[in-house]
């Protein structure tokens, strides 16, 4: 009996929870899946995250860029005589030199041919390009994940609905056979029976309760906004049986769009360039040096006393590569060989990918037919209910008949919208690997 309480006390509380939530729903966030995929993708941290990376290797690139121009630097010494030259001539000794002694002065320097460089900065645009197109895989992991989760809700709702709709069901059912016991015409049998279908209606019922708000809660952290802001799924997913349709246009898909595929052939790029970049090792470098400066020497500390002397100097530095004891002739196998395991598993990440575009297309395929299928029940269940229905209400048919029937409605509408759910959530994946899940900005 005690336990019996109990589970009626949390069965109170539950629908009082989920009353309170519908009475505060108009003030909820109102989203349809578009605009759950605009929130995502401007308060994700990941994509965040993306494109800061972006911005990193922008300045990258940008400090790369700056070894183009001349670097211009200000230096200054101070030498300080601890014991003197000498110098000896016709038998005599001279002290030569100054206690102190101290330069400044400006110095440049520009390259001028340097084909190492000009491939490093090659490199680093493309390290700008595989950045937007790993904040591009980023942005269509998270469209994959949300509509997921969009879905996710509305099939709770969906299934909300259904359950419901069988709890009511199921207490007309016994209100009636309720009224006709009363009367006698029905007996004990049958309305302790519609009692227990009422009952083990009620316990789905909260579960879908429930699990409206788990699925809600999975999008919120997706969207990236407050776990305590309320927001509201708009749609069904009957809004979506438009989109389960054959799947032949996928029969000529390719997976060449696939961000991770256009990753590796950036990444192989990048080598064919560091490759190229290694061989320019093997050139000569000219670089063009400018120094203007100042010195001054004296005995003393007296500053104001100092004669400050300018001289300037230029000059061009050829330098010839001869030996470096095989360290070039090393990257270049070492890059050969990074090169040819870049390109092993691009065949290999292709192999995968066309095997999951084939699994997910059957799936799709058996989806599909599932949902016609469940579409044809769904009819014949409806009818078959108010025929049962109707039946029991003359007294021509049976309390068994008609719990039947109501359980047959409620196993196709639940087939209905869970062969929906699977079409849109095997959609949404493949999509996803074939690169082609975008959203309008």
């Amino acid at each position: 009996m005690r336990r019996t309480n109990i589970a009626k006390f949390v069965v109170a509380a539950v629908a009082t929870l989920f009353v309170s939530s519908s009475v505060f729903a108009q003030d909820a966030l109102q989203l349809t899946l578009e605009d759950a995929l605009k929130v995502a993708l401007s308060e994700n941290n990941s994509v965040k995250v993306a494109d800061m990376e972006i911005q990193k290797a922008e300045y990258a690139k940008k400090g790369t860029y700056a070894s183009l121009f001349p670097k211009v630097d200000f230096s200054g010494t101070y030498q300080r005589a601890i014991k003197k030259q000498v110098m000896v001539m016709a038998g005599q000794e001279f002290t030569i030199g100054v206690d102190n002694t101290w330069s400044a002065g400006f110095s440049a320097a520009l390259p001028l041919v340097n084909a190492e460089l000009w491939k490093a900065l090659e490199i680093t645009g493309m390290d700008v390009e595989l950045a937007v197109e790993k904040a591009q895989g980023s942005r269509q992991d998270l469209i994959d994940q949300v509509q997921q989760a969009f879905y996710g809700v509305l099939l709770a709702k969906d299934l909300y609905g259904v359950y419901k709709e069988n709890y009511s069901n199921a207490a007309d059912n016994y209100k009636d056979v309720k009224g006709k016991f009363e009367t006698g015409l029905a007996s004990k049998f049958e309305l302790l029976s519609s009692e227990v279908a009422m009952q083990n209606a009620e316990p789905n019922l909260h579960d879908a309760q429930n699990n409206i708000v788990l699925a809600t809660w999975k999008l919120k952290a997706l969207l990236g906004i407050d776990l305590d802001q309320n927001i509201e799924c708009l749609g069904t997913l009957a809004d979506f049986e438009k989109t389960v349709s054959s799947v032949a246009s996928y029969e000529d898909a390719s997976v060449e769009n696939n961000s991770a595929i256009k990753q590796l052939d950036i990444q192989s790029k990048m080598l064919d360039k560091t490759y190229q970049m290694q061989l320019a090792k093997y050139y000569p470098t000219l670089s063009a040096q400018l120094s203007y400066n100042w010195i001054a020497m004296a005995e003393n500390f007296k500053f104001s006393e100092y004669k400050w002397n300018p001289y300037s100097t230029g000059a061009l530095a050829l330098s010839i590569p001869i030996f470096a004891g095989g360290q070039k002739q090393n990257q270049l196998r070492q890059t050969r060989i990074q090169q040819e395991q870049l390109a092993l598993q691009k065949e290999d990440a292709i192999r995968q990918l066309e095997v999951s575009v084939k699994q997910v297309l059957n799936s799709l395929e058996t989806s599909l037919k599932q949902y016609e299928a469940a579409q044809k029940t769904i009819e014949g269940a409806q009818a078959g209910y108010e025929i049962a229905k109707k039946r029991y209400d003359v007294g021509s048919g049976t309390l068994l008949e008609l719990q039947d029937a109501q359980l047959g409605l409620l196993q196709a509408r639940l087939n209905v919208n869970q062969s929906v759910y699977t079409y849109m959530i095997l959609k949404s994946s493949l999509d996803k690997i074939l690169g082609v899940n975008q959203i309008k900005q």
